[in-house]
């Protein structure tokens, strides 16, 4: 009562001291066009008359008394919020359209419809697939170290009122389904242009059950092996690009090498439209990762531009170095490199140290990508393992250096030295445990389909992965006339397949 009898003496002291009325605040037209002297706004004249209403004007009873309140701005889940929103719907931007685009304009046209199919399947695949049982095996309280329970299957107990940290638990189920969809997507580029449809599916969803959502639980979800032990992975070095990699690496050798084993890039316009749509969206995969509106993210998405555009100009030197000529696709591979490789770092390194993963990136990854793949004959045709699993890798190994306080790094509360043996241990655990995993799920693949993984050689050469397998194809020359398909072979006299 004294604090009420208090404030209205205050207010009556400032109406005393500018000369204006009760009833110039009180009434709205006049409060409009009154402005205090030396007071500011109207902006502040409106809340001004707003409490003094309050104090002495009788209130009115609310409608819909009971429906429940919004949050003010001053809460901070509603900045979290926004936040996480926007980069939830980047990532799924990374997938459609972003890294179907970068893959279908590498690969030859007549299989660039094959391509984007899978990565929009994989896209509605992977949505029913984390609704379903994901989300509980990987962020479930319930389970062990290893994976979770299915207490939170078809996302039981996931309500407006839960709450994950900072964002509702809702969105956050959401924004790492991003994430689940986007880790399979990723294999396809292993072996484009020769595993069946219906493979790609199967080896995905039972890929799912086998290393994905162990991993996750493992490092994010409560509870998690990793975790326990101090493993650090801001957003997605070892859940997504290490397990990527290796199960990319591991379905082209079970596949063995394309038939025309020589790439020829379809539309390296489309290429580097998927390559900038991946890197916007790569704002959303790191800098979303905070769960807030503040300084790691800012610095998260500071340290993602810097590293991949190191990146990208170190392979494009090389390319110059070796070749005399600047590459367009090995600068845009170059920049992907770089943004793998800071995945699990984002958080924790500043400007610095992300020059310094960027350097590492666009030398480490275009070794592999180039200089072993072509060594040891491994057929990774748009280079999975040797961008996102080496880079995601070096990335993970490289954490404790790159986030050391002589590079300007912030939250990691080990030694770097203690660090690094943390992360390369799991980043070894990691490859082995996932290379094992996807034989498998190879193997049990097969079966399913029939005791083949690939295409017949008359598809895979002839015709195309676009008609074969969809009966579809991305470009019609003319009326009946599509490329790589039976028309075309008739009209320009020859064999199917022989307009790439």
């Amino acid at each position: 009562m004294d604090g009420c009898v208090g404030e209205k003496l205050g207010f009556d002291a400032l109406i005393r001291a500018t000369g204006i009325e009760l009833d110039a605040f009180l009434a709205p037209k006049r409060c409009a066009d009154a402005v205090l002297p030396g007071m500011g706004s109207r902006f502040e004249m409106r809340v001004i008359r707003t409490r003094m209403t309050r104090m002495f004007t009788k209130k009115r009873p609310r409608r819909n008394a009971t429906k429940t309140r919004r949050l003010t701005p001053r809460n901070p889940v509603i900045p979290s919020t926004n936040v996480t929103l926007i980069s939830t719907a980047l990532v799924l931007f990374m997938t459609i359209p972003g890294l179907s685009a970068f893959y279908g304009g590498i690969v030859k046209r007549k299989n660039m419809l094959s391509v984007l199919m899978q990565c929009f399947s994989l896209t509605c695949l992977m949505t029913l697939m984390w609704y379903s049982v994901g989300y509980s095996l990987s962020f479930s309280e319930l389970g062990n170290g290893v994976l979770g329970g299915l207490d939170k299957a078809f996302l039981a107990g996931v309500t407006k009122a839960s709450i994950w940290e900072t964002i509702p638990e809702a969105l956050w189920a959401l924004y790492q389904m991003t994430f689940a969809i986007i880790t399979p997507a990723l294999m396809v580029g292993s072996f484009v242009e020769r595993m069946k449809f219906s493979a790609v599916m199967w080896y995905s969803v039972l890929w799912m059950f086998a290393v994905y959502f162990p991993a996750c639980h493992m490092v994010w979800g409560p509870g998690g092996a990793m975790a326990a032990a101090g493993v650090l992975d801001f957003a997605g070095g070892i859940v997504v690009h290490i397990t990527a990699g290796i199960g990319a690496l591991v379905g082209a050798a079970v596949l063995g090498p394309r038939k025309e084993n020589k790439m020829v890039a379809g539309n390296l316009v489309l290429t580097v439209l998927g390559t900038g749509m991946l890197w916007v969206g790569w704002y959303g995969f790191n800098g979303g990762s905070a769960l807030a509106a503040g300084a790691d993210a800012a610095f998260a998405c500071l340290a993602t531009q810097i590293a991949a555009a190191t990146a990208a100009m170190t392979w494009c030197a090389q390319d110059i170095a070796e070749n005399g000529k600047a590459s367009m696709l090995g600068i845009a591979t170059g920049s992907i490199a770089g943004l793998a490789t800071v995945t699990p770092c984002a958080g924790f390194v500043g400007p610095l140290g992300a020059l310094f993963l960027g350097l590492v990136a666009g030398v480490v990854c275009r070794y592999f990508s180039l200089v072993l793949k072509e060594k040891y004959g491994y057929d990774d045709s748009l280079d999975v393992f040797g961008v996102h699993g080496v880079g995601g890798f070096v990335g993970t190994c490289l954490l404790g250096i790159a986030a050391s306080p002589a590079l300007g790094g912030f939250n990691v509360e080990t030694t770097a030295m203690a660090q690094t043996v943390i992360q390369c241990t799991a980043a070894v655990a990691t490859a082995a445990y996932t290379a094992v995993a996807s034989f498998v799920c190879l193997k049990i693949t097969a079966a399913i389909c029939g005791g083949e993984l690939r295409v017949p050689e008359g598809a895979e050469q002839g015709e195309g992965l676009d008609m074969w397998c969809h009966g579809e194809s991305c470009y019609t020359l003319s009326e009946g006339e599509t490329v790589g398909g039976a028309a075309a072979a008739a009209t320009t006299g020859q064999p199917a397949g022989a307009v790439v």
